[in-house]
């Protein structure tokens, strides 16, 4: 299906992409392109890539297929420098967890919104980060969202789709602007939980011993607080508008929960404390019957 694979960003996203088609039969060269030379030789050594570039210039050349894995706040400066080399039929897309910074970080560094571009964002991922990282199963059973423009050609748009399915994901369609809702809710908003409650307790006295009494009910809680810094800098940032509205959202709920108690009404927490327990079971009933939904 692909003839040549290039991915900016040789990490568990864009590594697995590549291991999954591998393992599929389904692509040519994979070529990667990063800052960091080590972990593109991991990349190299754990069977993700056929080559690496460091100039993105001659990473892209010959690509018909280009996947944008990197940072978001790198966007732009990647399509900047691969702009007056893609071939006339590639296709570029990406992973990014907001999209409308990536639309129009594409725009603006294209000067317009190239046909072949198909934004994308696989709801997939593990607190690992790195090459090292990647495993070609992944995607199977995941969603993968594409949020097509009126200037994405159809043609784009099903390779696209097709390469996603290709790794076992279930593919859906949205609107750029409802993806980044819906996802400042459900992923966004619950990392800034996580990263917070960890930093609050690092800074508080006693911290090590906080933290050695600390149960699985913690772990569970905080394990995505060990995703990588930078990336989730980046998605704050990118998706600001939407975060804004989810936590202003939350912190109504949690004065709520904190005047409760305060009050020492144990009928509100209850309440609370049910619907809470009634809403997550009925998701993990969906989790565990739906093929297209799994643990992350």
């Amino acid at each position: 299906m692909i003839n040549r694979l290039c991915i900016f960003g040789v990490g568990l996203m864009g590594g697995s992409l590549a291991l999954a088609l591998r393992r599929a039969g389904q692509v040519g060269e994979v070529v990667g392109c990063g800052r960091s030379r080590a972990n593109l030789e991991e990349a190299l050594s754990c069977g993700i890539l056929d080559r690496y570039e460091q100039d993105p210039a001659q990473a892209v050349r010959g690509a018909d297929m280009v996947l944008l894995a990197v940072p978001l706040g790198a966007m732009h400066s990647v399509c900047v420098a691969i702009r007056d080399h893609l071939a006339a039929d590639a296709v570029l897309t990406d992973v990014g967890s907001a999209k409308g910074s990536v639309v129009e970080d594409v725009r603006a560094a294209f000067g317009t919104l190239p046909t072949q571009f198909v934004p994308g964002h696989p709801i997939a991922g593990t607190e690992k980060s790195g090459a090292t990282a990647a495993f070609a199963t992944l995607y199977e059973k995941r969603r993968v969202i594409l949020t097509p423009l009126p200037e994405t050609a159809p043609q784009a748009l099903a390779r696209v789709r097709m390469m996603w399915e290709l790794t076992g994901a279930v593919v859906e369609e949205t609107t750029v602007t409802h993806h980044d809702e819906v996802l400042a809710a459900t992923s966004h908003l619950p990392h800034l939980l996580a990263f917070g409650l960890v930093d609050s307790l690092a800074q508080q006295g006693e911290r090590e011993e906080i933290f050695r009494y600390a149960a699985g009910g913690f772990r569970d809680f905080t394990r995505i607080a060990s995703s990588d810094p930078v990336m989730w800098r980046d998605i704050c940032l990118a998706n600001r508008e939407a975060i804004l509205q989810a936590l202003a959202h939350f912190e109504a709920d949690l004065h709520a929960i904190k005047q409760a108690v305060r009050n020492e009404d144990g009928h509100q927490l209850l309440a609370c404390f049910q619907r809470a327990k009634v809403a997550r079971d009925r998701f993990c009933d969906i989790v565990a019957t739906s093929p297209e939904m799994g643990p992350e």
